[in-house]
């Protein structure tokens, strides 16, 4: 079976649905309704008549109609049976978020080793156990919290819950959107490789970000993030690089976490692109779903605060950026724009006193520089109007990389009108280079702007 029903299903079924507000079974069940599940919903509760106006089954078995996705929450002791009630029921696939599976030891292995072999003898197919679950915004699917709605070119497979949320709330928080999330948990049955594969054919997803603690598989795993980022960039951000981290692996999960260098090799191999941080795994993917790759090497930072232009200046050096020398051609022009007391070398420091038409004048000489590749911006002040400047130079060939801090309120509402027009804002001269670097490694791989 494939994984289609996971993220497109006609129905569900909540198996451990509760009346009570706050209890996990009743806040995924209202976080399906409120997403827009347009399916049939299904909640499983002995207990229960109606849940949240739906009419409640003691058992899956007792749903009149056909169920194509289960989403189980019930203690894990109970799990087997009920993946075997899904199993006569006709289910093909289940989100098992239920814990108390191997992650706690010998017993709780037992467990999980009768749910698998209940699910293979029955054709199901598991996501779990001890999972956060699985969104699909193109279906209004929230099998899973936060409550996650808006939909945007970012999908994510993580073991860590926390991990996901956390990309998925900065997305939303943004206004740029998900598109899929699932969270791995113990993946005992489907795996980071199956859903890798599947995301890459997603028309939906145009970057893949991917947290993991270990692989089983590591050849076809890099035979399989290969073929995904021949179509679209994926991001891996993998622990335990240490070995007190891939001691902590171990009891998380339950996974390998196998020696770092190894795993090295192998993302490079992959022509995967790994990343060091959950803020930078999001900065990365934030950059390549705004971002157009970057045609060449030379970068020029533009600032209203020079101390943020070391900052950049020193990103970039470190990260191996090429900061270009300013263009003859572009210091005569803004000789005669700009007021005396800019300093016109890279970075070109339009001091305290900046306005968003020294911007604007700035950004229109650089344009017509071809060896300038990219820009950053930094906006260090308040600056009102600057989204206006950013928007028309915006996509006009140079890719354009905004850093906004220090400017308050004012800040806060043009990043936010920035955000509005799917424009990313970076909140540190670091973050934004280090985003521009990933572009610009991707682009040498792909082959795309020079060497």
């Amino acid at each position: 079976m494939g994984l289609k029903s996971f993220f497109e299903p006609a129905s569900v079924a909540v198996i451990g649905a509760s009346t009570k507000p706050g209890k996990l079974g009743h806040e995924i069940l209202r976080n399906i309704v409120e997403a827009g599940f347009k399916g049939g919903i299904y909640p499983i509760n002995p207990k229960a008549d109606e849940i949240l106006g739906l009419k409640c089954y003691p058992s899956i078995k007792e749903v009149p109609e056909g169920v194509e996705l289960a989403v189980v929450i019930v203690p894990s002791k109970l799990v087997p049976s009920v993946i075997g009630d899904c199993g006569e029921k006709g289910i093909r696939a289940a989100i098992v978020i239920s814990g108390g599976f191997s992650e706690t030891g010998k017993e709780g292995g037992e467990i999980e080793r009768q749910m698998i072999e209940t699910a293979k003898r029955l054709g199901i197919r598991i996501i779990g156990p001890n999972c956060q679950g699985v969104s699909s915004t193109s279906v209004g699917l929230c099998a899973s919290w936060p409550l996650v709605k808006a939909k945007g070119p970012i999908s994510v497979i993580s073991q860590s819950g926390t991990v996901l949320a956390a990309l998925a709330c900065w997305a939303i928080e943004e206004g740029m959107g998900v598109s899929k999330l699932v969270a791995l948990g113990n993946k005992c049955d489907v795996n980071e490789i199956e859903l890798l594969e599947f995301l890459a054919n997603d028309p939906e997803t145009k970057v893949i970000a991917l947290y993991i603690e270990g692989t089983r598989d590591g050849r076809k795993f890099v035979e399989v993030a290969r073929e995904a980022s021949d179509k679209k960039p994926v991001i891996v951000l993998k622990s335990g690089r240490t070995a007190k981290g891939a001691e902590a692996v171990a009891s998380h999960t339950r996974s390998l976490a196998g020696m770092d260098t190894i795993f090295d090799a192998a993302f490079k191999q992959a022509r995967a692109i790994r990343v060091g941080g959950v803020e930078e795994l999001y900065d990365a993917c934030k950059g390549f779903a705004c971002l157009p790759h970057p045609k060449g090497d030379g970068v020029v930072i533009v600032t209203s605060s020079g101390g943020s232009g070391i900052l950049a200046t020193d990103a970039c050096e470190g990260l191996g950026l090429k900061l270009v020398d300013m263009p003859e051609k572009v210091r005569n022009t803004l000789r005669e724009k700009l007021p005396p007391a800019c300093i016109l070398r890279n970075p070109l420091d339009l001091t305290g006193s900046a306005t968003s038409q020294m911007y604007d004048d700035a950004l229109t000489a650089l344009e017509a520089a071809p060896e300038v590749h990219s820009i950053i911006v930094i906006i260090g002040d308040p600056m009102p109007g600057i989204t206006d400047v950013i928007s028309k130079h915006f996509g006009r060939g140079k890719v354009i990389v905004p850093v906004m801090l220090g400017g308050g309120e004012a800040e806060a509402v043009e990043r936010k009108k920035l955000q509005k027009i799917h424009i990313p804002v970076y909140p540190s001269p670091l973050r934004g280079a280090r985003a521009l670097a990933i572009l610009r490694r991707y682009a040498k791989v792909k082959g795309r702007g020079g060497t």
